[in-house]
């Protein structure tokens, strides 16, 4: 006989999540009526926790493109927008990144915000590792542009505690170890091609498995109007290392379910955060 708590229970034990892909153009506009779109189709799936990906809302033709785009913290139609999306759908929302104006006018902080299902925003975390490469003829310095941040954030959604990051910092397995205790790391991304044909799916499952907890990655991915070319390859990763669903190229929205009796059986089965000596 199934008692009233029983679904409660059974909605603490799980949580539907779902990972936003675009391919960003160089329109703020046309960017936020993609982003939006795919949030409601998240949603309507019955998704309670929606992540967008690094630069959902511009990616410029040049660096210096997101720099005219910034906002104080916590005013401005990206903040705005990303608040009346929660609010409207209920959900959490994790926003991507953001260009938030910081003391130098020449740099911005590429902030990663969560917002709760009432619209009031529950989270900031600005991005830490600043990317930089040069690989033939690929170049590039996100520090001539970015202020980096220097603070790991973790927030709770309800019973759930979430780790933030944001695409470079996957590579930096130290900060994972700062955000410890987590049910559930979240990754917005933008990787190159390049990097993430190599790389990507090997930091994602490992940064799950050494953490033993879920890890929700959503990304760019295609070939955008300013000519560069992104890896995608959106994905959920389970705390064994397994990837749950994951969408190549192109828009789209990867969901999955969190269960925590998932992330239990991990940790209890091999208990390497427990043997951990450093």
């Amino acid at each position: 006989m199934t008692t009233p708590e029983a679904p409660a229970a059974a909605v603490l034990q799980s949580l539907p999540v779902a990972a936003i892909q675009m391919v960003s153009s160089t329109d703020p506009e046309a960017n936020l009526e993609h982003a939006g779109r795919l949030i409601a189709q998240a949603a309507a799936g019955g998704a309670s926790m929606v992540v967008l990906p690094e630069y959902f809302c511009l990616l410029g033709r040049k660096d210096t493109d997101k720099v005219a785009l910034r906002e104080p913290d916590g005013d401005g139609p990206l903040q705005s927008f990303l608040s009346a999306q929660a609010a409207e759908h209920g959900i959490w929302l994790v926003g991507g990144t953001v260009p938030l104006a910081c003391a130098r006018p020449s740099r911005v902080r590429n902030a990663c915000l969560v917002y709760g299902p009432d619209g009031r925003r529950r989270a900031r975390y600005d991005k830490i590792h600043l990317f930089g490469l040069s690989r033939g003829d690929e170049r590039f310095d996100e520090s001539a542009t970015i202020e980096a941040g220097r603070t790991p954030v973790v927030f709770d959604a309800g019973p759930w505690r979430v780790g933030l990051s944001v695409c470079y910092d996957l590579r930096f397995p130290e900060l994972y170890r700062r955000l410890l205790p987590v049910d559930l790391i979240v990754v917005p991304s933008a990787f190159t091609y390049t990097t993430g044909s190599a790389h990507w799916e090997i930091l994602l499952r490992a940064r799950a498995i050494e953490n033993q907890c879920y890890v929700l990655a959503p990304a760019q991915g295609g070939l955008h109007e300013n000519g560069r070319r992104t890896w995608g390859h959106s994905m959920l990763v389970d705390p064994w290392g397994e990837v749950l669903a994951v969408q190549a190229e192109g828009e789209g929205v990867v969901a999955g379910l969190l269960d925590r009796r998932r992330i239990d059986e991990a940790r209890r089965s091999l208990p390497a955060l427990r043997h951990r000596l450093l």
